[in-house]
Order: structure tokens, then sequence, then C-alpha cells
């Protein structure tokens, strides 16, 4: 599967993004999706996944409460809403695919090229 990330930009803190991943492939809602993200000088970070069906969704501490990860299936692409951003929050985000649970969240096997999010301060 090819993913391929967007919406990024550069944004004020306490404002919102969505980023989206569109997936290539007939087979999108086989695969758990996710989003990582890597600040300057930092090692890339797990942010959110979601299953198959989009019923269940998981976030880093960091993030829970202001960001929510969502799917549609039937434009294969997974979405990724952020709100109340922080200058904290700025990284460059990817998405990225996995068939197997739990290697989505530390070494999935399809990655997207990544979106640069900026929060000033």
């Amino acid at each position: 599967v090819q993913l391929q990330a967007s919406g990024g930009g550069l944004v004020q803190a306490g404002g919102s993004l969505r980023l989206s991943c569109a997936a290539s492939g007939r087979t999108f809602s086989s695969y758990f999706m996710g989003w990582f993200r890597q600040a300057p000088g930092k090692e890339r970070e797990f942010v959110t996944a979601i299953t198959w069906s989009g019923r269940n969704a998981y976030y880093a501490d960091s993030v829970k409460g202001r960001f929510t990860i969502s799917r549609d299936n039937a434009k294969n692409t997974v979405y990724l809403q952020m709100d109340s951003l922080k200058p904290e929050d700025t990284a460059v985000y990817y998405c990225a695919a996995d068939q197997a649970w739990d290697r989505l969240s530390t070494f999935p096997q399809y990655w997207g090229q990544g979106t640069q999010v900026t929060v000033s301060s």
C-alpha cells in the first residue's frame, strides 16, 4: 500500500489542523492505520492508531483529548484532527499502515512521506 499525507502547515497555538492520508490499493480496510511524528532532534514517536473498522482508537498521552483519528474506508483515507495545538506539537507527521496491530505502534510496514506541522507561540 502507498500512503500520501497532506494538510500540514503553520498555525498559532490553540488553533486546529486536519491532516489527511490517502492510501492506494484495494485492501485499505484490512489495514490498521496510525500517525507518528518526529520533532527536530528527537526520535519518531507514536501519536495515534485506529482499527480496521474505525471503532477503536488509541492515543499517546501527550495528545489525548486534543487529537482525533478517524478513517473513511470508502475513500481509502485516514484523518488526524488536531485541536488546541501547542508549540510542542511542532513536528513532521507521518501516516503509517500495517495489517498487524502489535507492529503498527512500533515498526509499521508502510509509511507515508510526512507533512510538516508548525505551531507558533
